[in-house]
């Protein structure tokens, strides 16, 4: 777990220190690395569902839940070091910067769309929105899983290596989820033809 460390990095930056490896612009390496974070563990989340199918480790959905948490929790760490180390919570300049930039919006929208997720990430937010409810609000992940990179993607302008390779991975985990789908949906529609079939078939028999 690196929290550990990037808050003792932090710490370090806040009260003028040196002594960091962040490079010659610590805040802007503790953003950075805090924001990788974030796309680190929505990967991994996103990628406990497909992992179980595929290998049938049924145990690791009890997982999925914590790890969800840890991406909002470096989601929060990323935005507050924006806010109170970059800005020092200068919210007319912030409001400007979101204007003026397109990748801080994409950036502050990734976050919008997880903070509802980690706040409804309990079992009693299950029962209270009901299954149904709690399943389609908790499909803005992939929709965070986009804007988030995309946000880096456009922060880095020109070396864009990484920032694809995290787009290709999302598109790729969210490509097994629609093809999943389309499954689903073929399998159901397949039983809904032969219950027909065989209706059809009883009333020609009488």
């Amino acid at each position: 777990m690196p929290a550990g460390l990037l808050l003792w990095n932090a710490w370090l930056v806040i009260h003028g220190s040196d002594s960091t490896d962040l490079g010659v612009d610590p805040i802007r390496g503790l953003e950075i690395r805090t924001g990788l974070w974030t796309l680190r563990f929505l990967a991994i989340t996103l990628a406990v569902t497909p992992v179980r199918q595929l290998t049938n480790l049924g145990a690791l959905a009890k997982y999925r839940r914590m790890l969800g948490l840890f991406t909002f929790f470096y989601a929060c760490l990323h935005v507050s070091m924006w806010v109170g180390v970059d800005w020092f919570f200068d919210w007319h300049a912030m409001g400007g910067e979101i204007v003026k930039h397109k990748y801080i919006l994409a950036g502050m929208t990734t976050f919008l769309l997880l903070a509802p997720l980690a706040l409804t990430s309990t079992k009693g937010w299950v029962r209270r929105l009901g299954g149904r409810r709690w399943t389609v609000l908790h499909r803005l992940v992939y929709l965070a899983a986009i804007t988030g990179t995309v946000h880096y993607l456009w922060a880095v302008k020109k070396d864009t290596l990484f920032p694809l390779t995290y787009l290709a991975t999302f598109l790729l985990l969210l490509g097994y989820r629609a093809v999943q789908l389309l499954r689903r949906r073929g399998a159901r529609a397949r039983v809904a033809d032969g219950g027909r079939a065989e209706r059809a078939r009883g009333a020609t028999a009488h």
